[in-house]
């Protein structure tokens, strides 16, 4: 097996050019096997990095990110145990961010590891093959999947003569958090109903059938007080729509659990998260049931709730299968008048697509900060009129398209830097990150499986007959206004949005245009609603309905929910059972 210029016979490596600075991967025994264990495929498919670190707190693989430690990376094919790749510096299979080459390293002393992540090989419906991450549990971040394999962490010293050749070798698999039992695999994890919080996880017939192996979706399912002594009840349910799944439903991080002593740290959930648990467990709270899907796929740690090209039907596998499961096993109203959209970021998309997508199935949707939802902004690019995802190109100059800022504008990276990041991580779009998931959610099938990218991974160049596609399928307010006949008389008064004004990913800019375009559409008039949080950063959800001075809670929220509900629901409705 040839790897960048590393020959490979059974367990013995020879390096064809003897390069200062190669880092030799070996994958020992206990790491393959450990693999194989957790039903992953061996020899490995997948793509092997070294990383490096100045942080000693933690190891380097838990310090990746767009402004997070050096890594570099390369594919590699029947990786099997004892098996050698070599990290060979400036070959033309390597990639390196934020450091293109390994000699880029400055003189200094650091950490280094090594990483695999290992890929599942799917033999689709559509006759494609392609090779991926299976999800595992771990929402989508490779560095943290369990079933993939790192090397312990190594001291290094850079001098003037850059990096010293090294040899590293796999030999711990990260596990996940209990030891599987008989009959359970890692897709979509694996975890334990509690008083409040029930998990299920089914085999979807539809995705089984589109990935041409075993596929599953879940759904975390948070019951409120005295569910099991009131066994004539029937719940309305909030559909609380996310990425990351595999949570309880209303916190933010995998620690973020439902219990008394939480307290979040993210700085835009801590707030909203204020004295819900002890409202919720008292009773104080309206009683329905909210329910969080987890639908992590070979893409992304979500699927959008959509039936798209490459991801494949998640939108039938969670409306038509997963939803009469869930109301099949609990009290829940299964009536349109019954069911609430809400849903932050991510989940702030999912909510608004599957009410345009789904109009007869919800009683109504609350996107907050939503993905970009009109593709003249995704987020500053306009896919339409601009000719680079990069630049910002004027007549005599070009600036770089930001990604990321904070609340007071300063920009933390830019688009290009994101994008560079991701193809680090994979190539073909396979990184798990959130270019890479838009562009296999919107963009047509390519001839290798894999999705057509909406512009050349390397100088940005938008491709114009992509932008089409995605405007025609997937741009929510162009859809909105282009479809309104058919969809007014269903979505009139439904949609309610709401985000923050210095949004970090710039995500109020297409909220903006999207109201511009709902306000213009009458027979019936929209009738949406828009907050705007003034300095509200991602993933700010409105007003408090007593404070308009701050921003809404869900505690609050739980009631905004059951007060609509109550308003438009038909006469014979049940509306006393469940409310206190």
């Amino acid at each position: 097996m040839l790897y960048a210029l590393s020959l490979t016979i059974g367990s013995f490596s020879c390096s064809l050019v003897a390069n200062a600075g190669d880092v030799r991967i070996t994958l020992g025994p206990e790491a393959a096997r450990g693999i194989a264990e957790l039903g992953l495929d061996v020899p490995v498919v997948g793509r092997a990095f070294v990383i490096l670190s100045r942080n000693d707190e933690e190891e380097p693989r838990l310090g990746t990110g767009v402004t997070g430690n050096p890594l570099w990376g390369v594919d590699v094919r029947e990786f099997a145990a004892g098996d050698t790749v070599t990290i060979t510096d400036g070959a033309a299979s390597v990639s390196g961010y934020p450091l293109e080459r390994l000699a880029d390293v400055p003189p200094g002393d650091y950490r280094l590891q090594a990483f695999l992540n290992v890929y599942t090989t799917f033999r689709r419906a559509d006759g494609h093959v392609v090779e991926a991450h299976l999800n595992s549990g771990a929402f989508q971040s490779p560095f943290e999947a369990p079933g993939n394999a790192y090397s312990a962490v190594r001291s290094i010293k850079v001098g003037e003569g850059g990096m010293p050749s090294l040899h590293l070798t796999l030999e711990q698999v990260i596990q996940p958090p209990r030891p599987l039992a008989d009959g359970e695999v890692l897709q979509q994890g694996n975890f334990e109903d509690t008083d409040w919080v029930r998990y299920v996880k089914i085999r979807s017939d539809s995705l089984s059938r589109f990935w041409g192996r075993d596929m599953y979706i879940g759904a975390n399912i948070l019951l409120p007080p005295g569910y099991d002594d009131n066994p004539r009840a029937r719940y309305p349910v909030l559909y609380m729509q996310g990425h990351s799944s595999g949570l309880t439903p209303m916190p933010w991080a995998p620690e973020e659990w439902f219990h008394a002593d939480y307290e979040p740290t993210h700085p835009a959930v801590g707030p909203q998260l204020d004295g819900f648990y002890e409202a919720w467990t008292s009773g104080r709270l309206p009683k329905i049931i909210v329910i969080t899907f987890r639908d992590a796929n070979p893409y992304f740690d979500t699927s959008y709730s959509v039936n798209t090209e490459n991801v494949g039907p998640y939108g039938d596998a969670l409306t038509r299968e997963l939803m009469p499961h869930l109301e099949q096993q609990f009290r829940i109203v299964s009536d349109p008048w019954g069911r609430v959209l809400a849903g932050r970021s991510t989940g702030g998309w999912e909510a608004a697509a599957m009410m345009v997508f789904y109009p007869d199935l919800f009683a109504g949707s609350f996107p907050w900060a939503p993905d970009p939802i009109d593709f003249r902004k995704l987020m500053q690019i306009n896919i339409y009129d601009f000719g680079n995802a990069f630049l910002n190109q004027l007549e005599w100059i070009s600036t770089p398209l930001p990604a990321q800022r904070e609340t007071d504008g300063l920009v933390n990276y830019t688009v290009a830097d994101e994008h560079a990041y991701e193809q680090t991580v994979a190539t073909k779009d396979r990184s798990g990150g959130q270019w890479a998931i838009w562009q296999a959610l919107y963009s047509p099938v390519g001839s290798d499986g894999y999705p057509v990218p909406l512009w050349d991974p390397h100088s940005g160049e938008i491709d114009r007959d992509v932008a089409v596609h995605w405007r025609d399928n997937w741009d929510l307010s162009f859809i909105l206004q282009r479809d309104w006949a058919t969809l007014g008389p269903k979505l009139s008064g439904k949609l309610h949005f709401a985000v923050g004004m210095r949004d970090n990913y710039y995500l109020e800019q297409s909220v903006y245009l999207t109201e511009e375009r709902l306000a213009a559409l009458d027979d019936p008039p929209a009738n949406a609603t828009f907050q705007y949080g003034i300095g509200g950063r991602h993933s700010w959800i409105g007003h408090s309905p007593v404070d308009p001075q701050r921003q809404m809670t869900y505690a609050e929220f739980i009631g905004v929910v059951a007060k609509y509900i109550t308003e438009n629901a038909p006469a014979d409705a049940d509306l006393e059972s469940w409310r206190y």
